[in-house]
């Protein structure tokens, strides 16, 4: 089985083999479980509120609550990202920029396995959302 060490030794040849697709497919599938188990926990906690008879423990509860939300929003919107990453390993571009059919890059898709574009497309892309965001 590979690992995150032996995957960046590899040689450029190998790149998105069938044993990095497996890799990878593994990694996404447990950070799915893990991003739907901390959905789960959060609304747990958001929907089992502790009975607070003290202004600053209610107010501490609606801090927490704010953030548990932040939490479930934010993984919510992660879930079809990594969907989307899986259905581009079954179809065998994984791990190539969508705009320009270059190669990602192992240390980048094992930061962000769920990456769909390489770094200097994505650079120039942030680049143009800041610039006419401002």
């Amino acid at each position: 089985m590979l690992t995150k060490e032996k995957i960046l030794k590899a040689p450029k040849k190998n790149y998105m083999n069938k044993e990095q697709l497996e890799f990878f497919k593994n990694l996404l599938e447990d950070l799915k479980k893990e991003t739907l188990t901390h959905i789960r926990d959060a609304k747990d906690r958001l929907s089992n509120p502790p009975s607070c008879s003290d202004e600053v423990d209610r107010a501490q509860h609606e801090i927490d609550s704010m953030l548990f939300l932040r939490i479930v929003e934010r993984e919510s919107k992660l879930l079809p990202k990594i969907d989307k990453a899986i259905m581009r390993i079954k179809a065998g571009d994984y791990g190539y920029c969508v705009e320009t059919g270059d190669p990602i890059g192992l240390p980048r898709l094992i930061s962000r396995p769920t990456a769909e574009f390489c770094a200097e497309v994505k650079t120039i892309n942030e680049e143009k959302e800041k610039h006419f965001a401002d």
